[in-house]
């Protein structure tokens, strides 16, 4: 590798960061509750007719 590529590689990898950094500032936290979310319903499936959890 010689002092060009590197170069372009340092570059690069500054831009990628830079890029990241700016998407993560663009993603605001959601309330749970919020517009009547906390007390889903599930509809199909083993737990069905069930209030759905938060937890994971």
């Amino acid at each position: 590798m010689n002092v060009f590529e590197f170069r372009n590689l340092l570059s690069s990898e500054e831009k990628k960061e830079k890029r990241k950094s700016f998407f993560r500032s663009l993603i605001r936290p959601v309330e749970t509750g919020a517009n009547g979310t906390q007390d889903y319903v599930v509809k199909k499936g083993s737990g069905r007719n069930k209030i759905a959890s938060t937890r994971q």
